[in-house]
């Protein structure tokens, strides 16, 4: 998997695991488009990489629904700039605070490439909860969940619930002939 973020690896080499599968760690530097689907900003980095062998990338976005689906794929520029409280300073007094994560997984080999996506949906918290996973998880509560934040859940179980979790296991079942 071709990324500079360990977390995203981390996550990614868990699920793919659970199917047998064997992720590899490719730490790259590599410039990020700015685009309103995350599938076209995943094309475009496999596009830069220049690798014989398989490999993966994988792009998200995190999307308020008050805000028309802002910061959207601009979502690590937005935590960069006003972090976690900036965010729940822009949802103060919002009674809407429906929020979805949205993940594709980009795959090359050659001149093939396909993509993956996976898809969760919840809400904006009040306060920063939890400490675990990273970027937005300690302010998503996911509605399949027990009203806990991704920030607050063991790993297994955001896993089970995550956009990246599903892209990633959308993959693994096409790459093991099981989808």
């Amino acid at each position: 998997m071709a990324t500079s973020n360990r977390h995203k690896y981390g996550e990614a080499r868990d699920v793919l695991a659970e199917m047998g599968i064997k992720l590899e760690y490719m730490e790259v530097e590599r410039v990020e488009i700015q685009a309103d689907d995350p599938a076209d900003i995943a094309s475009y980095s496999l596009d830069q990489i220049q690798e014989v062998k398989p490999f993966l990338v994988e792009d998200a976005g995190f999307y308020i629904e008050h805000y028309n689906g802002f910061p959207g794929p601009y979502s690590s520029y937005v935590l960069q700039k006003v972090r976690l409280p900036g965010v729940l300073k822009l949802m103060e007094g919002i009674d809407d605070r429906r929020a979805s994560f949205k993940s594709v997984v980009a795959y090359k080999h050659g001149e093939e490439k396909r993509f993956f996506r996976g898809f969760v949906t919840g809400s904006v918290s009040l306060s920063v909860r939890g400490t675990g996973g990273f970027g937005y998880d300690p302010i998503f509560i996911p509605d399949e969940g027990d009203g806990s934040t991704f920030g607050e859940m063991a790993a297994d179980e955001k896993n089970a619930l995550s956009h990246r979790a599903r892209a990633f296991r959308s993959f693994g079942a096409w790459f093991t002939g099981n989808g």
